[in-house]
């Protein structure tokens, strides 16, 4: 299950990455420079995972994606705050009730930025939990 969903999010990771180059708005979030590049990068780490690494590391990365991401989801909503995106071509969206400037007008995340965060979380998780956790025979 876990290079499963490597595989598939680290295709998504990619297609958000570079989508977000010309839709930084693409479904109300709030795709920066700086967060594109961190879609791409996540996304080929996601992938080399579901291709050509182990079992056991495909679950460890999705346990430890799923955490974080989860985690991240979470100091959104708790950090952030009403405002208006600073970065570059994003005052166009407008106040965002829990806008987080993470790195102030290069990495701000809103509300849909959250969810979406909570959502992947959950997603990374569960296919790290629903892994058989002694993978190593397998490898």
């Amino acid at each position: 299950m876990a290079k499963t969903i490597c595989k598939l999010l680290g295709v998504v990771f990619l297609i958000v990455g570079l989508c977000g180059f010309v839709m930084p708005g693409l479904l109300g979030t709030h795709l920066s420079l700086a967060h594109n590049l961190v879609h791409i990068i996540s996304g080929a780490v996601a992938l080399y995972f579901g291709f050509a690494g182990s079992l056991h590391g495909a679950r460890l990365f999705c346990l430890v994606f799923g955490a974080v991401y989860l985690l991240l989801a979470i100091l959104g909503f708790v950090l952030g705050a009403p405002g208006v995106p600073t970065v570059a071509g994003m005052a166009s969206m407008g106040s965002d009730a829990h806008l987080w400037k993470v790195l102030p007008g290069t990495l701000e995340l809103g509300t849909m930025d959250h969810a979406v965060h909570v959502l992947l979380g959950l997603v990374f998780l569960i296919g790290g939990f629903l892994t058989k956790a002694d993978v190593r025979a397998n490898d």
